[in-house]
């Protein structure tokens, strides 16, 4: 039976801000400040860049080509370029991108709860213990149906309006949110960047930032530091640049967007290096210290218990805090579309289910999911465990399998460089394969075994090891293993009637799948020149 026609953005704008809203999310608020800070300030900058420059940008650039020329979601691209085996891959990204969405709605709930509270500055004058005694309750490590309504309700708002947007489809759906909270989102972020210029010691806080270390660079974990915020802040190697990728036209420039893509990503985590640290300088002044005797530097501490506090000393501080939370809220949605929109496609495309069906029925298993586990007094810490063991090994297992299976062992690095080039305008050389088969591996390689090495022999947090097993590891199971199962499931459509255009080589009739062989269609077969 014949797959239905594939979705399409309405244009190379439209896609842009997409791929933008995805990969401007929470981790460029709260974390690329703090880390700049703690490896070297101003000189963080250049390994930051090397970083972008050598990973980050060629990892990205095979997601487009693998999404673009394969014309799928991550289970369909990979099945079309590597057979059955590596299908499995597809659906590891899949369930990586299924396991983060579940908390990382949470997180939304949290900042827009706050920017309700912002009004009233309603966590008083104690802001630690507002989030962990009033708002989120936090008990023991354990499993808990003990709901805190204050976390639920707006969990529900936004798993409703998430499915709702994912249900209206890719132009209709998710470009026409992006297009709407990604300008606002720059809007505010910058009135509250003008904002923290003006404030006292704000100038401390700056040369904090970025007064360089250079002794810094001689520190390998400063490098790796520097790799790792790249490669988590881009939305690159677990399905959400490869299903993006694949609603672009047959034609569609792929290089140049890119570029625009990383730089702008890259932009907007040094305005929020210089929003944060200049109010962080206001709050040292007001404390009589200095920036680096502050705490709270970074994620959860740093949005929801230094800023609370930050806002209720400043003058105005109730516009400022509506400003950060609206942001934070903002860029946490748009980068919520993408991940859930990697499970959506996957489902919609081995299951012949419609863009509504698909996030009906996915998005209602993972609402019902998120609001069990994360919505009691345990959410807290179940999703700190989640967080380091899906992102710190499952999104980089991901990254070093992709490349070393794609470049190493299908040796299909060459037909998607060509395929890069045939529809660019920017080309990429023989070095992006080196890059892509090389370093970035090897990067990403020791970055994984370094940290399963830490959370193995060190634990986490000092939370009990029974705890780290069941919630840490147990994701890890739980992706593997449903990776397994989708991939034994049958298809509704036939993946593998599938014309790769341009052939490749150049000169042939069509480009027939490599592992599985199979035959062509011409331009119209499903995947065909849309």
């Amino acid at each position: 039976m014949p797959a239905r026609p594939r979705e399409q953005w309405t244009g190379q704008v439209g896609f842009i801000l997409s791929a933008i809203g995805s990969a401007v999310g929470l981790g460029n608020i709260w974390r690329f400040p703090g880390v700049a800070y703690e490896n070297g300030g101003g000189a963080f900058l250049i390994p930051y860049l090397v970083a972008l420059l050598t990973a980050g940008i060629p990892i990205l650039f095979l997601d487009y080509a693998i999404g673009h020329r394969f014309r799928g979601s991550a289970p369909t691209s990979f099945r079309r370029l590597g057979g059955r085996a590596l299908e499995s891959l597809g659906w590891f990204q899949v369930m990586i991108s299924f396991v983060i969405a579940l908390y990382y709605t949470v997180v939304i709930a949290w900042a827009l709860s706050y920017f309700v509270f912002s009004f009233d500055l309603r966590w008083g004058d104690d802001p630690a213990g507002f989030l962990v005694g009033d708002y989120l309750q936090v008990g023991d490590p354990g499993l808990s149906f003990e709901f805190v309504p204050s976390v639920l309700i707006p969990l529900v708002f936004v798993w409703a309006a998430t499915i709702l947007v994912l249900a209206a489809g890719i132009a209709k759906g998710v470009q026409r949110a992006n297009v709407i909270f990604l300008p606002l989102l720059v809007v505010a972020f910058l009135v509250l960047v003008v904002r923290a210029l003006f404030l006292d010691g704000a100038a401390d806080g700056l040369n904090a930032l970025f007064t360089p270390d250079w002794a810094a660079l001689a520190d390998p974990d400063v490098w790796i530091a520097a790799y790792s915020q790249i490669f988590f802040s881009l939305s690159i190697a677990f399905g959400i640049m490869i299903t993006y990728a694949s609603y672009r036209t047959r034609r569609a420039n792929l290089t140049t967007p890119g570029l625009v893509v990383a730089f702008s990503n890259s932009s907007f985590e040094i305005l929020a290096g210089i929003g944060v640290f200049a109010t962080l300088g206001f709050f040292a002044f007001q404390q009589g210290v200095t920036v680096g005797e502050l705490e709270g530097l970074t994620g959860v501490g740093l949005s929801f218990i230094t800023f609370p506090a930050i806002v209720s000393q400043m003058p105005g501080g109730a516009i400022f805090g509506v400003l950060f939370f609206g942001s934070l809220t903002m860029a946490g949605f748009t980068s919520l579309l993408s991940v859930l929109q990697v499970v959506s496609a996957g489902f919609q495309e081995k299951f012949g289910l419609t863009a509504a069906q698909a996030a009906v029925r996915v998005g209602g298993v993972a609402a019902i999911l998120s609001i069990l586990l994360f919505s009691t007094t345990t959410g807290l810490l179940a999703l700190d465990v989640a967080d380091q063991w899906a992102n710190n090994i499952g999104i980089v297992a991901s990254a070093v399998l992709m490349s070393v299976l794609v470049l190493w062992v299908l040796r299909r690095g060459s037909e998607l460089r060509y395929h890069l080039n045939a529809v660019s305008t920017f080309k990429v050389g023989r070095a992006w394969i080196v890059l892509v088969g090389g370093l970035a591996p090897v990067v990403l390689g020791y970055m994984l075994v370094s940290r399963i090495v830490t959370l193995t022999v060190e634990g986490y947090a000092d939370m009990p090891g029974w705890y780290l097993v069941a919630v840490g590891w147990g994701a890890i199971l739980v992706i593997v293993v449903g990776a397994l199962l989708l991939t034994g499931m049958r298809w509704r459509f036939d993946p593998d009637r599938f014309d790769a255009w341009p052939p490749y080589p150049p000169g042939t009739r069509a480009g027939v799948t490599a592992a599985t062989g199979a035959r062509p269609e011409g331009p119209t077969s499903n995947g065909g020149a849309s």
